[in-house]
């Protein structure tokens, strides 16, 4: 699967950066998220890397005929909408596995969002996973990895790690790239 991904990549003039980390466990945020583009282009690129992805997602996308789809491709549906202890049943998921890569889009959804979710944020902090910034950026032509952070409780300085990190990082639909900044 990852030659054919890697194949697919660079038909499409993409390029595949980055390596996964040698970690068992590990919570992957994807940004930008702005277009449906960005799930194909996502996928790929984890099947590129040679990762076994589950991902969190809007739980409509799990409904119909795109459900079964959505969870062989690893999904987690999720109720967004929903105040629950979300945090905590994703933490149990990650403790519940040897080896998880965990991903998400911070922001929640591919419309302008002024500022990042904070769940993942608590999520990696709860369930005791380094975060590993996944990228797409439509000037390069480039999707992939950047190195692990582990979070140290100050979110302040975490996110400022995070946002140095995709300040070049120009999304297929720039105007639909908000911030990196938490609520």
């Amino acid at each position: 699967m990852a030659r054919l991904a890697k194949w697919m990549l660079r038909a499409g003039g993409w390029r595949l950066l980055g390596q996964p980390p040698a970690l068992d466990k590990y919570l992957v945020v994807f940004y930008p998220h702005t277009s449906n583009w960005d799930f194909v282009l996502g996928i790929l690129a984890g099947w590129g890397l040679g990762l076994d992805v589950t991902f969190l997602g809007k739980h409509t996308l799990f409904q119909g005929p795109l459900g079964p789809l959505m969870r062989a491709l690893g999904g987690h549906p999720v109720r967004r909408e929903e105040r629950s202890n979300m945090v905590e049943q994703v933490a149990q998921l990650v403790r519940s596995r040897e080896r998880i890569v965990l991903a998400l889009a911070p922001e929640g959804t591919r419309k302008r969002a002024e500022a990042w979710k904070s769940g993942f944020y608590y999520i990696a902090r709860e369930a005791h996973l380094p975060v590993v910034p996944a990228f797409l950026d439509a000037r390069t032509r480039t999707v992939g990895l950047g190195p692990p952070l582990y979070l140290t409780g100050d979110v302040q300085a975490d996110m400022a790690v995070l946002r140095d990190f995709y300040a070049d990082k120009q999304a297929l639909r720039p105007e639909g790239a908000g911030p990196v900044v938490l609520r």
